[in-house]
């Protein structure tokens, strides 16, 4: 009883710290009742709450259910849940005096909270959803009689909420400019696009809509995390403010919390949700508004901000906000980051660029292991299981192949450059040098790339890295000057010696035009680093219009950085990518590559209307991504995607005393470094661009197979006269798994990146351009479900349950030997399908979608 009495102490004084009066049972003023009588289903007389907290009305609004110390609070959700049924009550508080849980019986779990809600915060989540009533021993609920005001009628769960919102292209538009349809600028379809261009308006892409359409739709099987895992330059942005404007404008959320883990992706998005939101909802950065962020609907911040001596568990409450946004997901939910994500309740949306399919079967039990998947896999896999995806499928996937072939991103020339020293670094041997060491004795040391400006240097190979990328650039198409580019170097160091040499060489090639300012580090040690890349990406970076005052764009032509400028950084004029170092993780070279993908056309910064007209590629059709490591090889050849990694122990590497030099200028190199100060030049140097294929790491295994068959006149002419099983009994017979030739229809599939079998029949009609594409495995199972909508023609309102259970059938096998045996219970424990997804099944189509699919559908293609 001692416990009990203490709990109830802090309890008490919980909730006064919170705002709530606790005067004895009567008073008007009170807030709170104790040891209420409950009647109602499952709750005899002479039950009693221990507290019920009313609205200002009187009327109950929460029960709060206390336990003493020492006993975990969730022992009595199921006792709780009963007391707020039989008062009309959708929320429930449980404590012990020292932990706390927030439990919205509408949707979701009990979530741990650090205080209680005030009665005004609570009223207020209260009003976003109605309220659950009390029942009638029938089938629902009914209103709960009360003078005043009635009651909201049955809870709605977050999915019925926001399933009442239709997102349509115009959905941010409609924020920007509601009148726009009635404008003449609009009205008239000659000025349309000048229209849309000049007041900014944003209208949403099918494949955006598709992602809020698909989130809509997870929400009603129950869920409230979801992953969009969308290419660099597909609108991640865009997409996630018309994903903000659906949560506050249906009632789901009244406050959202943006998180990302850069400050320059922090202004980035604050200024991108004023312009597609700022009419309708306020939108600041915690650190600029630490005092009156309460006043805002979307509050930006950096998770770094949030974490500083623990400012989150001090400054926010866990209601504070009620969804949730992680940029960058896998980034911003790893260590102590977790903690801030996981700290507030609500709905909660990832986003990332990362594909999860870069990554598979890397051991990553042994602490010892250092290559760059094994953290990257645990990072994708923890992503995937934080958000709810298990499974390893997102919400709604869009990935840079599908941007390329419908015209929204752009592939890249890779300018594959290498030198005599690059070369030698890149082999097997390395660079051998010969030194004598302290004993006299003659010995050889080995450089590989790794050691590139850590351990080997080369003054003369960086000059010749500069002088390559200058010479074989891509050009503005506006002032004709290099395009704007950004090159990643080794270090900081590294970086410094670029940028020293780029603008040497520009003070040659354009006189008088730099002073200086052709090249920009832009490292963590470089005081306003961050301001300069927002001011490269708004054509300012130490001035603009060089070569032409009329045109707006960025004096400053390259900027040399390490790290700063690979994810979320958008710069859509970006036509050179440089790597000056070698890559080696995956992650990393999807995310500096997808520097270059966007679009865009150069006409916008140009304000002489009398020059656009000699303009004769205004579009950015490419961007260049130099190449002097072999990197893109090694992402299409050399990488094993499958490789389950054993890695042996590091050895130290043998030390190599440095030559002392009294006129050295420079620091001294590091201990076991080596300078090289031969000259060096280009060994080799080959341009490629990449097709609607994409790379291996996003597509050329395929290549010398598809040759082979077009040139053989015997399939040829069967395809032609559409034999097709001639044509694929020949081919099997005499191409696949041949001493003479590798291919196997296994691995054709895997050079295709095809997240389903493939059919020989489909791989030869793509060969010869019978079909565009491969359709996914989600694309088949997507068309194949609308037939059967079609001729089943289930209720609207369940049909988002049965695709779920259409698809897990048609994938998973062990959910189809579940549900063939009828062992429903294991269920339980299924990974694709689970017990709850089932229930929500209507009878008749339990067997139904299995019967259908197993007569219309063949398995096997969609087998991973």
């Amino acid at each position: 009883m001692e416990n009990e009495a203490t709990a109830r102490i802090w309890i008490n004084r919980f909730l006064e710290s919170a705002g709530w009066r606790l005067l004895p049972e009567g008073d008007r003023a009170a807030n709170v009742q104790f040891e209420v009588n409950v009647k109602g289903e499952g709750n005899k007389t002479g039950q009693y709450a221990d507290y019920v907290l009313l609205d200002d009305r009187g009327y109950p609004l929460a029960i709060l259910e206390a336990k003493a110390s020492g006993i975990d609070p969730l022992v009595g959700k199921e006792q709780a849940r009963g007391y707020a049924q039989s008062q009309g009550c959708s929320w429930v508080l449980l404590s012990n005096g020292q932990v706390h849980y927030l439990w919205d019986l509408r949707q979701g779990n009990p979530q741990g909270i650090a205080k209680f809600p005030s009665p005004a915060k609570l009223a207020a989540m209260q009003a976003q959803q109605p309220s659950l009533t009390v029942k009638d021993g029938g089938s629902g609920y009914r209103v709960q009689p009360q003078t005043g005001s009635p009651r909201p009628q049955a809870g709605r769960s977050l999915g019925s909420i926001l399933a009442t919102e239709q997102v349509n292209a115009d959905y941010i538009v409609l924020t920007q400019r509601p009148q726009y349809q009635s404008e003449v600028g609009w009205e008239q379809e000659a000025e349309r696009s000048a229209y849309v261009r000049t007041n900014k308006l944003r209208f949403l892409r099918d494949y955006q809509r598709d992602a809020i359409h698909q989130l809509q739709a997870v929400a009603q099987t129950g869920q409230s995390r979801f992953l969009f895992e969308m290419a660099t330059g597909t609108g991640k942005t865009l997409t996630s403010a018309a994903v903000i404007k659906l949560f506050l404008r249906s009632g789901a959320a009244d406050r959202v919390l943006f998180l990302v883990d850069r400050i320059e992706l922090e202004e980035q998005a604050h200024k991108a949700f004023k312009d597609y939101l700022g009419n309708d909802y306020k939108t600041v950065i915690y650190k600029e508004n630490r005092d009156d962020w309460r006043r805002a609907e979307i509050v930006v911040t950096t998770v770094q901000s949030l974490l500083t001596k623990d400012k989150y568990l001090q400054i926010f409450r866990t209601e504070d906000f009620n969804f949730i946004i992680s940029d960058e997901a896998h980034r911003s939910i790893n260590g102590n980051a977790r903690s801030v994500f996981e700290y507030f309740g609500g709905a909660k949306l990832g986003l990332t660029a990362t594909p999860r399919d870069y990554l598979r079967n890397v051991k990553t039990a042994s602490p010892k292991q250092r290559d760059p998947r094994a953290m990257e896999q645990r990072l994708l896999r923890d992503t995937y299981e934080t958000f709810g995806c298990d499974s390893g499928e997102p919400t709604f996937r869009y990935g840079l192949l599908d941007g390329v072939q419908a015209g929204f991103l752009v592939n890249p020339t890779v300018v594959d450059a290498r030198t005599e020293v690059t070369t030698a670094l890149l082999s097997k041997q390395g660079f051998i040098v010969s030194y004598t060491d302290d004993d006299g004795k003659e010995r050889e040391e080995s450089y590989q790339q790794r050691q590139f400006e850590k351990k080997f240097f080369s003054p003369h190979t960086n000059q010749l890295f500069c002088r390559t990328f200058l010479e074989n650039a891509l050009r503005d198409p506006i002032s004709g000057e290099i395009g704007k580019a950004i090159v990643f170097a080794v270090s900081r160091k590294h970086a410094g010696k670029l940028v020293q040499i780029f603008n040497e060489m520009a003070d040659r090639l354009f006189p008088g035009r730099y002073q200086s300012n052709f090249a920009v580090q832009i490292t963590s040690d470089i005081d306003q680093a961050q301001q300069f890349t927002t001011n490269f990406t708004n054509n300012n970076l130490l001035g603009s219009g060089n070569f032409l005052e009329t045109y707006k764009t960025s004096k400053a032509r390259i900027c040399v950085t390490v790290g700063m400028m690979t994810t979320g950084y958008d710069c859509p004029d970006i036509l050179n990518l440089g790597l000056f170092r070698p890559i080696f993780s995956p992650t990393d070279f999807i995310q500096i590559k997808g520097r270059g993908t966007r679009k865009h056309n150069f006409l916008d910064q140009l304000f002489d209307e009398s020059l656009r007209a000699g303009v004769q590629q205004p579009e950015k059709v490419a961007y260049k991504l130099f190449d002097f490591f072999a990197t893109c090889e090694y992402f299409e050849e050399e990488f094993d995607y499958d490789e389950v990694l054993k890695l042996p122990p590091l050895q130290r590497p043998p030390r190599k005393k440095p030559t002392p030099d009294p006129d050295l200028i420079d620091p001294p190199l590091p201990v076991g470094a080596y300078e090289y100060q031969g000259e060096d030049i280009l060994e080799s140097l080959k341009e490629e661009t990449i097709g609607f294929a994409g790379m291996r790491i996003d597509r050329d295994f395929f290549r010398g197979f598809a040759e082979i068959v077009q040139d053989d006149p015997e399939i040829v002419a069967a395809v032609e006269a559409g034999q097709w099983d001639q044509v694929v009994d020949y081919v099997n017979r005499e191409l696949l798994e041949t001493e003479e030739t590798p291919y196997s229809l296994e691995r054709l599939g895997q050079a295709a990146e095809v997240d389903r079998r493939l059919t020989l029949r489909e791989i030869l009609e793509k060969i010869f351009g019978l079909i565009p594409r491969f359709k996914s495995k989600d694309e088949l199972l997507e068309a194949e479900f609308a037939k059967f909508v079609e001729q089943y023609e289930p209720p609207a309102n369940v049909v988002p349950f049965i695709k779920t259970f259409f698809k897990a059938y048609a994938t998973s096998p062990d959910t189809r030997d579940i549900v063939d045996k009828r062992q429903f219970g294991a269920l339980s424990t299924n990974a694709a399908f689970s017990t709850d997804d089932f229930r929500a099944i209507p009878q008749d189509y339990r067997t139904l979608v299995p019967q259908y699919i197993q007569d219309h559908l063949a398995l096997e293609t969609f087998a991973s």
